[in-house]
């Protein structure tokens, strides 16, 4: 899937549009005014050609049509010091007043065009792509991950309100968006009802299980994995949609509890679930060659339980004995022992 990175405005803007035109508009009338002043004040210096007599309305002519065009020559600067100061102080008067309204016609009318053009050719691109909403400590540890598994970048699409989230994540290569996750539109311009998956890390669990309820109300069928931090929100999260509730409190303490009964534990545990660990843990669908074979005759790694209609049965059980079209097979193979490379975006 070619997608390329993308930002939306990363921040909306204090000051209103009007006022940010409106503050333009006075610096140029401020620049234009100097240069009447210098005129008028210089004025024995410019020659009227239709006349002979130079007067301030012949000055404001002059100067309004030094500064946007060449000038028509009907007045003209005979003197040196008048031609030394529309060379220095007139035509750097006029490049500038051109690049105002360049920029402003460039920000306000051919940028927001641009901008929507290419959202629009990222958003037809976008199908199967993994979602993050929020790119702080875990969700940027989930990003990592899934790059360290072989995701690739153009196929993870970031959502945060934060800039300085936004730029890390748009440095990596994934795609992003500036905005709040727990709002239909946001979800909807990152094409929530085509992804494949949905990570939520809000780092409030509230929004978190807030952005599983909208996101389950606009794609029923995406897969929608969830953090929270305490143990009571974790029914929430699930009645919010969610089909993976994962707290790091608790599996922080499953790794500690580990490691009293055991020095190697704790680590073995930390190795299945990192790419970047000597094992790691793998699902996939049963391949028509392993069929009616039992778990333990599998050859891509170690088997430790498959998934049949929704319902988990272990390696010790019978029913993992004749494999069956559909099932899930979870196993153990073998990792890249390399560490992440990519560095650890700070909450």
């Amino acid at each position: 899937m070619a997608l390329r990175p993308y930002v939306t405005l990363r921040r909306k803007s204090s000051t209103p549009v009007w006022l940010s035109i409106s503050w333009r508009v006075i610096f140029v009338l401020l620049l234009v005014g100097i240069a009447i002043g210098v005129h008028w004040f210089d004025r024995g210096g410019l020659q009227d050609n239709a006349d002979g007599h130079v007067s301030f309305i012949d000055v404001v002519y002059f100067t309004m049509i030094s500064i946007t065009t060449t000038g028509y020559g009907d007045i003209a600067p005979v003197t040196e010091r008048a031609r030394l100061f529309d060379a220095l102080i007139v035509t750097p008067i006029r490049i500038f007043v051109v690049l105002i309204f360049i920029g402003t016609a460039y920000n306000f009318v051919f940028r927001r065009t641009w901008d929507k053009w290419r959202m629009s050719l990222i958003q037809k691109n976008l199908h199967k792509h993994i979602i993050v909403a929020g790119y702080g400590t875990s969700g940027g540890e989930a990003v990592e991950e899934l790059l360290a598994r072989g995701t690739l970048p153009e196929e993870i699409v970031v959502v945060d309100t934060s800039p300085v989230a936004i730029d890390r994540a748009e440095q990596i290569g994934c795609a992003v968006y500036q905005g709040d996750a727990t709002r239909d539109k946001v979800l909807e311009a990152v094409r929530i009802s085509k992804a494949s998956a949905l990570i939520v890390s809000a780092g409030r669990d509230d929004t978190s299980i807030l952005i599983a309820l909208t996101a389950r109300h606009l794609a029923q069928n995406v897969r929608i994995s969830v953090a929270v931090r305490a143990e009571d929100n974790e029914v929430l999260a699930r009645q919010a949609g969610a089909d993976i509730v994962i707290n790091p409190a608790s599996f922080a303490g499953l790794l500690l509890a580990g490691s009293c009964h055991g020095e190697h534990i704790a680590s073995y545990l930390s190795d299945l679930a990192s790419s970047g660990g000597r094992v790691k843990l793998a699902e996939r669908l049963v391949s028509t060659a392993e069929l009616g074979k039992p778990l333990a005759d599998i050859v891509s790694g170690l088997g430790v339980r498959i998934y049949r209609d929704g319902r988990p049965f272990g390696f010790w059980e019978e029913e993992v004995n004749v494999l069956q079209a559909g099932d899930k097979i979870v196993e153990i193979v073998e990792g890249t022992g390399r560490p992440r490379q990519l560095g650890r975006p700070i909450d």
